[in-house]
């Protein structure tokens, strides 16, 4: 009896508790709650404003935004979704299946509008905008796509946009990036997110408890984001892609005196729109494609710098005084560094110093490598901006690579050889190269001796950032080394034996320097490094032919894009 006494007593002490709290509930803190649901009642329908434009250097569009349109519902009285999503599937002329599958995938609550239907035109807009007057539910709201007027264009310089990835998500989260926010990926469209993502307004909307719409109470106007202007010209890039459409490899053109980016191109490229079209059989190509053409080739890629990399020799051989204007070295072939026998590509002869950059003879470079020494030949090319990244603007630039006997010791726990040395000085062995570098050690030479800080975008939001991006900063070679191998490099243009003679038949005057990369024993690549017109230069031109052959397909390609510029009044 006690203890049904004892537990009576619990009972009704627990009832009590609950009683005191539920007079807490509804006399104390009742206006706290329905202040709550009054705040519940309130949803924000978003709409985004447009990214924004990126231009040519003449303000011409290269990415910019058109209007769609997306089709939400207020699910208040889930009964009628169906019916709703026939009418609207009528309208669209899509299949209602379609309209459901996206409504169960994107439905959250009753009181949350959902999103069944993306990417419509206007026409379509009109049509629901005209049935929403019946069906209140119906929402329709503007949203900017990103337009690409000029398909493939700077395809790697503009870069895409999409979903936001985890990834991304993690680093930019404190920075107000959310899940299924639209942003860049790869080129200038991820480097300048920041400066291109818009921001969000949209209506604010009254729904009671359950979910009926109200009324709307405001509406905040979305912003757009910054224009951003670049350097290149798109007469110029749209010459330059048509030069290298059905190739692999990379171009580039780069005005000498300022480090600006004219034209930049990889090959093979992609059309940014499949990924705003959500075109998902052509984007799972492009990322399973084995030639990567989502790489670009011209920053994120390096390789060996064959040839080109003989003026590095010369100019260090030249400033280290081991060799001068009347030196001559004897190409029959081939020559012995140790116990092994070196080839030359041909059989040249007695050959100076032009002579050997004109017929890019391997003998002379062999034979001055050796005497000016690994680490020298190192150094130089460091000097020379290569084997180190130039600070370029768009994002995942690679820094290539100058071996050196140290880091042979320290990472191959190898020692370094004689032949080591022969191999460096051609551009081959461990050396290695972006095409962007090639282009800005070309420049030193085209300006008078001073190495450049390329850049592309000119202006941001209409402030040009020009004069603080030129950069010039001096080699400290003496001017007769310079003229020395500017010499040469126009030699191998004007000599009749020369290896870039292609270019002289050019109303143009160039100077350059080809290269033959041997990547294995059946394939080469190919370079072409000059600079144009000879006597005020203008543009720096790098063309790299990815399993292209002989450095002379690289020379070709070159002609074809100094004519075209030179026929279109563009030099």
């Amino acid at each position: 009896m006690e203890r049904k006494s004892i537990f009576n007593f619990i009972i009704i002490l627990v009832f009590a508790v609950l009683l005191i709290g539920l007079l807490n509930l509804d006399i104390l803190q009742g206006a706290k709650f329905r202040r709550l649901s009054d705040s519940n009642s309130i949803r924000l329908i978003s709409q985004s404003g447009a990214r924004g434009n990126i231009l040519d250097r003449n303000g011409e569009v290269i990415v910019d935004s058109k209007i769609s349109y997306d089709v939400m519902i207020l699910p208040e009285d889930l009964s009628q979704v169906d019916y709703v999503l026939n009418r609207i599937s009528r309208i669209l002329g899509t299949q209602t299946t379609q309209l459901k599958a996206a409504f169960k995938k994107n439905f959250v609550s009753s009181s949350v509008p959902v999103t069944v239907a993306s990417n419509i035109d206007l026409k379509k807009a009109i049509l629901l905008g005209e049935f929403r007057a019946e069906e209140p539910t119906i929402i329709v709201t503007p949203k900017p796509l990103r337009h690409y007027p000029h398909g493939a264009l700077a395809a790697h310089v503009v870069g895409y946009v999409n979903q936001i990835d985890r990834w991304r998500l993690t680093k930019l989260e404190d920075y107000g990036y959310k899940t299924k926010d639209i942003v860049g990926f790869g080129g200038l469209e991820e480097k300048y997110d920041y400066y291109l993502r818009q921001e969000e307004g949209g209506l604010c909307v009254e729904v009671n408890h359950r979910g009926k719409f109200m009324r709307v109470l405001g509406f905040q106007a979305p912003s757009n984001g910054k224009d951003i202007q670049l350097t290149l010209d798109l007469k110029i890039q749209k010459i330059v892609e048509d030069s290298m459409d059905g190739k692999k490899g990379s171009a580039i053109l780069m005005d000498p005196q300022s480090g600006q980016i004219i034209a930049l191109a990889s090959y093979p490229n992609f059309n940014p729109a499949v990924f705003v079209n959500n075109r998902t059989n052509l984007i799972s190509g492009l990322l399973n494609n084995p030639d990567a053409p989502l790489i670009n080739r011209a920053i994120s890629s390096s390789y060996p710098l064959a040839s080109v990399f003989k003026v590095v020799v010369a100019s260090a051989a030249l400033e280290l005084k081991k060799i001068n204007t009347s030196t001559s070295f004897l190409c029959q072939g081939s020559t012995m560094v140790g116990a092994r026998k070196f080839s030359c590509w041909d059989t040249h002869g007695a050959q100076d110093i032009f002579g050997a950059i004109a017929h890019s003879c391997d003998i002379f470079f062999y034979k001055s490598g050796l005497l000016v020494g690994a680490q020298n030949i190192h150094d130089y090319a460091l000097k020379l901006g290569l084997g180190r990244n130039v600070g370029f603007e768009l994002p995942y630039e690679t820094s290539g690579f100058i071996p050196s006997p140290l880091w042979r010791k320290l990472n191959k726990f190898q020692n370094w050889f004689a032949g080591d040395t022969a191999n460096l000085a051609i551009g081959q062995g461990d050396c290695l190269v972006t095409p962007l570098q090639a282009t800005n050690m070309m420049a030193a030479f085209a300006n008078g001796g001073f190495l450049t800080s390329p850049y592309i975008v000119k202006a941001v939001g209409g402030v040009d950032l020009s004069a603080k991006k030129k950069k010039l900063i001096p080699v400290n070679f003496k001017k007769s080394t310079f003229n020395t191998v500017i010499s040469g490099l126009r030699k191998v243009v004007t000599d009749a034996t020369g290896t870039g003679s292609d270019l002289s038949s050019l109303a143009v005057t160039v100077a350059g320097k080809t290269g033959t990369a041997q990547v294995s024993r059946n394939a080469t690549h190919a370079w072409f490094v000059g600079f144009f017109p000879f006597d005020k230069p203008k543009f720096v031109i790098c063309i790299f032919l990815e399993n292209g052959g002989p450095g002379h397909a690289a020379s070709v390609v070159a002609k074809q894009i100094i004519e075209a510029m030179n026929n279109q009044g563009l030099i």
